[in-house]
């Protein structure tokens, strides 16, 4: 390998690109990498770090309201857009600094610059023109909002990048999308005071997950005020002298808002990459092909993470890293199972969810037993919040393997992580039978539903 300068070279510092180059570096490889804006990702950086936290500070305001239902009495209250803010810069930038610590312990040599790739074994840096070769290449540069570029006023409109950076908070906002991010900042908008609208072109939001579920947390959504409109995508976006935007929509409404939000999705971040050069193949949409082993069509060219387009989560993209760099640099080959992830909508209320949906299970086997239960949070039996919990457990009613379990309410992400491991493991509707509840919780619930709410068979 002493004929290049690295015996991997990563384009794109976020956290599967890391992963990677820190595992490739212990196993003794010559690591260099690069990133153009700032080592952690859109995860750390501007996803799902920074919205976790704007997640927290959103729910304050029903946790005031639902204190008094405990004795408490909540004094005069007020919030500072500015101060969340800056606690959250504070924050991502302490994550940063550890992000490249770690790369600096294990002797990766790190580039802050934009890479392309000029051929099969060389990139080139921008900010200075260096080329620099080696054995191969891992692209992990992720992925960026998509926009409707032909959309009239489209220019107008903010996205998650932006979201987190507002000069001030809008006393109105509509957000366009009905995926993890729109729902997700739906809330967050919601419960920092400002009036919301979400706008999707479907017929429910949160499409690609379990029916039931996408209902019910759209239902519990407009309880909490935020209004849903479906079937529906703007047409236009207008903006006044005052800075007042108005979105006009196919449907005939006029949703007028201090800001506008589009969260319609992300596209693969390949664009000018230099990808075509080295004849790496991509799909229609831009994301790189690759194999099980993440390695595209040019033997010394890997791709991991959202570039891929395959199950687009950070810890998925640390997986895929961890996996290629132990397959190629630490001769312990592996691949990463994309048929079983465990995952969390942090919309409010939460949604937790592993496994099959009951529409997916149907295609699998036509005999299910469906279990479920919905019932008040016992928190909100004394803060008298009308606001349901919703538990469901998919069967295969022949073998009694449970499929998939899907939760809406409280810490349903904590719950579906330990779920995860569960249905790893092949749990059984027995298995979930025959353990001890832990009372009281609503987790006991998923321990005590005897009888199926549904049978479905043939």
């Amino acid at each position: 390998m002493t004929d290049y300068d690295y015996d991997l070279f990563v384009i794109g510092g976020g956290s599967g690109g890391v992963r990677a180059a820190r595992i490739a570096a212990t196993h003794g490889a010559r690591v260099g990498i690069a990133e153009e804006y700032r080592y952690g990702g859109t995860c750390v950086i501007r996803g799902c770090v920074p919205k976790k936290l704007f997640v927290y500070a959103s729910k304050f305001s029903e946790e005031f309201e639902d204190a008094e239902g405990f004795g408490w009495t909540v004094g005069e209250r007020a919030f500072s857009w500015d101060k969340l803010v800056a606690a959250k810069d504070q924050e991502i930038t302490r994550l940063e600094g550890i992000y490249r610590r770690n790369l600096e312990r294990t002797d990766v040599e790190v580039h802050d610059s934009r890479a392309v790739i000029e051929d099969a074994h060389t990139v080139r840096l921008l900010s200075t023109g260096q080329t620099l070769s080696a054995k191969y290449i891992l692209v992990a540069v992720g992925a960026s909002p998509n926009v409707d570029e032909g959309l009239p006023g489209g220019e107008h409109v903010i996205t998650s990048n932006e979201a987190f950076h507002l000069a001030e908070l809008p006393s109105k906002i509509v957000v366009a999308g009905g995926g993890y991010i729109a729902v997700e900042f739906a809330g967050i908008f919601n419960g920092l005071g400002v009036d919301t609208t979400l706008i999707y072109r479907g017929e429910e939001i949160l499409r690609g997950f379990d029916g039931e579920l996408r209902t019910a947390v759209r239902q519990e959504m407009e309880k909490k005020g935020i209004k849903v409109v479906l079937n529906d995508t703007f047409s236009r976006i207008e903006k006044a002298a005052d800075g007042t935007l108005t979105g006009h929509t196919k449907g005939g409404l006029a949703l007028e808002a201090g800001q506008i939000m589009f969260a319609i999705g992300r596209n693969p971040h390949t664009r000018d990459l230099g990808l075509e050069k080295a004849g790496v193949e991509m799909d229609a949409a831009g994301a790189i092909k690759v194999g099980a082993d993440s390695r595209t069509n040019v033997a010394s060219i890997y791709a991991v993470g959202d570039v891929t387009n395959r199950a687009n989560l950070t810890p998925v993209a640390i997986r895929e890293g961890h996996a290629f760099a132990d397959t190629v640099f630490g001769n312990k080959p592996w691949t990463v199972d994309h048929s079983l992830i465990a995952t969390a909508v942090f919309s409010q209320p939460e949604m937790g969810t592993v496994g099959l949906t009951q529409e997916e299970a149907l295609q699998r086997t036509p005999n299910l037993d469906i279990y479920k239960s919905s019932f008040r949070p016992m928190k909100h039996t004394l803060s008298g919040r009308d606001e349901k919990m919703l538990m469901k457990m998919i069967v295969d009613a022949d073998t009694q393997k449970v499929l998939g379990v899907h939760i809406m309410g409280p810490d349903a992400g904590e719950l579906a992580q330990i779920l995860g491991i569960t249905l790893q493991m092949g749990a059984t509707k027995a298995d979930f039978d025959r353990t001890i509840a832990v009372h009281p919780t609503a987790a006991e619930e998923l321990v005590t539903m005897r009888e199926p709410t549904e049978r479905l068979r043939g």
